[in-house]
């Protein structure tokens, strides 16, 4: 055995160093494709036959799916967007069995409509009503989940069957608990879509009809009451956004002075939303614009009569007058001019601010080489601080704890890291296709090549040979000669007569030569072939 190895290996060896360049490089090129081609298919034959362990996942359930997939070191695959989860088909039911038991997923599918399908010719009224019911909780609960926020929902419907023996039906009511992002809570817009949906989901039922509740047990809409107290009021999102706008742009300008995550900023802002509406009312003339109408009265009056006694004295007797008459004039005008009336009503929008309160911690580290006091003065100026109306600033410097920041700097390189690995893989597979598809691209070329040459035929191949026995005869012909030539010279001292003609060689050299150049591979064929019958 060891020895017909050995034989085919020389053998093997002798075929390949009786290849040409061409040839070599061909065969090398060919048989490194075929080590690659064959390690990747090793790769994919290994690979495990993936089956569906949950499907139409929320992102909650998918996440922690993956987490424990993940934690025990099982392969898995991700389909439609992140909501399908596949593993190794062998461990599809273990897998069911082990998140089953842990509580995985939360939300179970295969409710709403779906449970109509289910219900046989056979099945009553009042399972057909029930029947219905359920799947109207179901996919009202569907509809829930899908809004920003909700991560589940649980709907109740009480539904009265219809009496056609009673005028006054009862109403329909429902009761829907949601559960929300721990950091986030249901804004009132979200709170009226969610009554609103469910009110219009049934027949007869009014959004005063619905109660919603969060799954702290926050009532966020009672039935029967107008008012909803949605967790987003309208004057507090203005506020926060308000807030918000202040803080960023103070962070954007100290993060310019001191560095990203050097700085802390926190704005309270109070605002005034009353809203107030001033009435006022004024009367304006023109003096250049003439009186509608004027009057004048004009009264003159001339005494000459007695004149009065004066007062009576102590003793009753009356003391003479010194007045001897009495002139009296009056003069009266009036005027009517044209006079106008303008009036003028303000409202003052809601939203000015009563209150501002802004606090910045800076980084110990980043403040040793900067002024406090200048900042203090910069934020001051920037966020329209007013003392006058109690505005507070707080500026102070102290350590920051950075090692959450850098653990989450790790993860993140080392997440990249991982898929730069996997995206630099992806390269190399795709220039191992690329090199393979280029190796059969030039063996189909040097094939085409090879077709395209005119193979010798019998009668050539029978000339190469007539030619080869006639070069044989020619040599050693001539190796006759010279050596007869060589006897005479070396016996006698006369010059030795000139060679014979070699046009006939010369002849046959030519012939051979273009031979070559025509057809180079099927005449070196044909020699190799001389040289193994010689050596054999």
């Amino acid at each position: 055995m060891q020895e017909r190895a050995l034989a085919a290996l020389r053998k093997g060896r002798s075929t390949f160093a009786s290849f040409s360049s061409g040839q070599k490089a061909v065969t090398v090129s060919l048989v490194l494709a075929l080590a690659v081609g064959g390690f990747f298919f090793a790769q994919w034959a290994s690979q495990p036959t993936y089956g569906t362990l949950y499907s139409n996942l929320s992102g909650s359930d998918g996440n922690a799916i993956v987490e424990k997939l993940t934690a025990e070191g099982v392969p898995y695959q991700l389909a439609d967007g992140g909501t399908t989860i596949m593993v190794p088909q062998a461990q599809v039911y273990d897998l069911r069995l082990k998140m089953s038991g842990e509580g995985l997923p939360t939300q179970e599918d295969g409710g709403g409509y779906a449970l109509l399908d289910k219900q046989g010719v056979t099945t009553s009224d009042f399972m057909q009503h029930v029947g219905y019911q359920r799947a109207l909780e179901g996919e009202l609960a569907k509809t829930i989940k899908a809004i920003d926020g909700v991560t589940s929902a649980s709907v109740h419907l009480a539904i009265p069957q219809k009496d056609v023996f009673t005028d006054d039906a009862a109403k329909p009511t429902a009761s829907v608990l949601v559960g929300t992002v721990p950091t986030k809570e249901l804004t009132n817009a979200q709170v009226k879509a969610v009554v609103n949906l469910v009110a219009s989901s049934i027949e007869g039922m009014e959004p005063t009809d619905v109660t919603l509740a969060d799954s702290t047990g926050k009532v966020l809409s009672a039935g029967g009451e107008q008012a909803l107290t949605g967790a987003g009021d309208e004057r507090d999102q203005q506020t926060q956004a308000f807030e918000q706008r202040m803080s960023g742009s103070i962070q954007q300008m100290l993060t310019q002075v001191l560095g990203p995550n050097k700085a802390v900023v926190k704005v309270t802002a109070d605002l005034d939303y009353d809203q107030t509406e001033t009435k006022s009312q004024r009367y304006v003339s023109d003096p250049n614009t003439p009186p509608l109408s004027s009057t004048t009265k004009e009264e003159s009056y001339d005494g000459g009569g007695t004149p009065t006694g004066g007062v009576l004295g102590p003793d009753n007797i009356q003391v003479p007058s010194t007045q001897s008459g009495n002139n009296y004039r009056s003069v009266t005008e009036t005027r009517d001019n044209a006079v106008g009336l303008v009036s003028e009503t303000r409202k003052t929008a809601p939203g000015a601010v009563r209150k501002l309160d802004v606090a910045v911690m800076v980084d110990g580290q980043a403040s040793a080489g900067v002024d406090m006091a200048e900042i203090q003065r910069i934020v001051t100026s920037a966020a329209g601080v007013n003392t006058q109306r109690g505005d507070t600033i707080a500026v102070a410097a102290m350590p920051f704890d950075n090692s959450t920041a850098e653990k989450a700097a790790a993860e993140l390189a080392a997440a990249q890291k991982v898929e730069q690995d996997a995206q630099t893989m992806e390269y190399v597979k795709i220039g191992a296709a690329a090199l393979g598809i280029v190796i059969l691209f030039v063996i189909g070329m040097l094939r085409g090549r090879r077709k395209r040459r005119t193979a010798l035929s019998k009668k050539e191949q029978a000339r190469l040979e007539e030619l080869q026995i006639e070069l044989e005869r020619v040599r050693a012909q001539a190796a006759l000669e010279a050596s007869e030539r060589e006897a005479l010279m070396a016996g006698s001292a006369e010059p030795a007569p000139a060679e014979p003609d070699s046009d006939h060689h010369e002849e046959l050299r030519g012939e051979i030569s273009g031979m070559v150049s025509r057809q180079p591979e099927e005449v070196a064929q044909v020699l190799r072939s001389w040289l193994a019958d010689r050596r054999g």
